[in-house]
């Protein structure tokens, strides 16, 4: 289990043998289950669906699929929390503690 270090944890899309996790739009499908799971709760107006929960967020990191989850979903959220890290473990993912930075102004 992850040490409550940071505020955020990253699972890979590497798993811990080093084989790349397939389909190739895991992250996005993870997050897209996950996106109902936000601040305030579920929200009901037209096309709210559409957008990913900033608790859940899909990204790359060097090429590698990441889903970036925050731990304010574990606090909110404990069965949601349970869902991503139980799918981490199930697939046998890499989950690394880390903080994403926002990317530096041009």
């Amino acid at each position: 289990m992850v040490a409550p270090s940071s505020k955020e944890v990253f699972i890979q899309g590497v798993t811990h043998e080093g084989r790349t996790f397939r389909p190739s739009d895991w992250a996005e499908r993870l997050a897209g289950v996950m996106s109902q799971f936000r601040p305030g709760g579920a929200r009901t107006s037209p096309g709210s669906h559409l957008g990913y929960s900033p608790w859940c967020l899909p990204t790359a990191l060097n090429g590698v699929k990441c889903v970036v989850v925050h731990r304010d979903l574990q606090d909110h959220e404990p069965m949601a929390w349970d869902f991503v890290m139980n799918f981490a473990k199930d697939n046998g993912l890499q989950v690394v503690e880390a903080c994403l930075l926002p990317d530096p102004k041009a």
